[in-house]
């Protein structure tokens, strides 16, 4: 046997499955080089794992750092020098390592299924408020890409409406971020995504499926409310930690699970009930404090309940709806709140009319192929 035989293989440092080009050295050692990568080995410590020739591959015993190759006189003269190449752990030792496997799983899932959520709540006040808004503007434009890009809705007349209607909302929610931004995007989507930073994008058919402004203007407050309670916050936090822990399992510690997660969590929140029915009780607070019909939003979100063939169900998706959330919403609006109207006619007709005159109709339900999914 000749000393010193090398080839050309492929280096896995067990933390991911990228593979790292290096050069493997046999001499009375094992030696493995490449950018980054120096590693020296005993050879009474390899052992190889089962392959299909001619690729051999070998590691360390209790490493997970491995090195493959396809040279047959290396992989012919690593095993006449190495007598435990192929020993094989006995089967208690295999099932000490299953079980062992399992637990470390089981255990990733419970803290991401108890443990996220628990940290996520005390980690938000942690959280500036600058970071926050920063956080708020990356994720918008995730969002946006998304959803395909969806034009921005300007119209002066009815920006101008709704710019009022919201320094109203927010003069009277003091408890709110500062510096709220809304949006109004033309989407065939009846929804509102609310995100950190106070940073609220609503979808045009929103507006178009509301009969009144006070049944817009109650979504909007509800949305305020997910605001001041730092709900996107909480939830974009618990979404990354459970895909980073995900990733953990899985090997990928890229960070592209992580971002992928962040943006979808921001298009279908999935708050808690309890989130909603808080949200609810500041939107109707709201509501009251400025002179609107807090009832109006039980009213809208009931309909759109009812309508299960449409793709306003959007709304719903993120915000699940109840009868007993309804029968709450009404009962603190109060029964004079059926009287009160937040925007005069005329105003309303310009809100209506922000993304273009076309856009005052509901936009019909797409078909879509089987299989795909337009909504958030």
């Amino acid at each position: 046997m000749a000393a010193g035989l090398t080839a050309q293989g492929r280096y896995f440092d067990g933390a991911s499955a990228r593979p790292h080009p290096v050069t493997v050295s046999l001499t009375d050692r094992l030696a493995v080089s490449g950018p980054g990568i120096s590693r020296d080995w005993n050879l009474l410590d390899l052992r190889a794992t089962e392959t299909v020739p001619p690729l051999t591959r070998v590691g360390a015993a209790g490493e997970a750092a491995r090195v493959e190759f396809s040279d047959e006189a290396l992989a012919a003269a690593l095993a006449a020098r190495c007598p435990d190449l192929y020993r094989r752990e006995s089967r208690g030792g295999t099932l000490r390592l299953v079980l062992w496997s399992v637990a470390a799983g089981l255990s990733v899932l419970l803290v991401a299924v108890f443990g996220v959520p628990v940290l996520a709540r005390l980690a938000v006040p942690l959280v500036p408020d600058a970071a926050e808004t920063r956080l708020g503007r990356a994720v918008e434009e995730q969002v946006v890409r998304l959803l395909n890009e969806p034009p921005l809705c300007t119209d002066p007349a009815g920006r101008a409406v709704l710019d009022a209607l919201v320094a109203r909302l927010a003069g009277a929610a003091p408890d709110l971020p500062r510096d709220v931004a809304v949006s109004v995007r033309r989407n065939g989507l009846a929804n509102a995504l609310t995100l950190p930073g106070a940073r609220i994008v609503v979808l045009s058919d929103l507006i178009a499926k509301a009969r009144s402004a006070d049944e817009f203007a109650g979504v909007l407050a509800h949305e305020f409310g997910h605001a001041a309670l730092r709900d996107p916050t909480r939830s974009l936090i618990q979404a990354s930690a459970t895909s980073f822990l995900l990733s953990l399992v899985l090997g990928d510690l890229t960070g592209s699970t992580v971002i992928v997660a962040v943006g979808q969590a921001a298009l279908s929140a999935g708050y808690s009930r309890e989130a909603e029915r808080a949200a609810d009780a500041y939107a109707v607070a709201l509501m009251n404090r400025v002179g609107g019909n807090g009832a109006a939003l039980a009213a809208i979100l009931e309909r759109i309940a009812r309508d299960e063939g449409e793709d306003d169900l959007a709304f719903l998706r993120s915000h699940p709806f109840t009868r007993e959330r309804a029968a709450a919403i009404r009962a603190q609006a109060g029964p004079e709140a059926e009287a009160k109207r937040i925007l005069s006619e005329a105003e309303w007709a310009s809100l209506r009319a922000i993304c273009g005159p076309d856009a005052a109709k509901p936009e019909k339900s797409r078909r879509r192929r089987p299989g795909s999914d337009a909504r958030p």
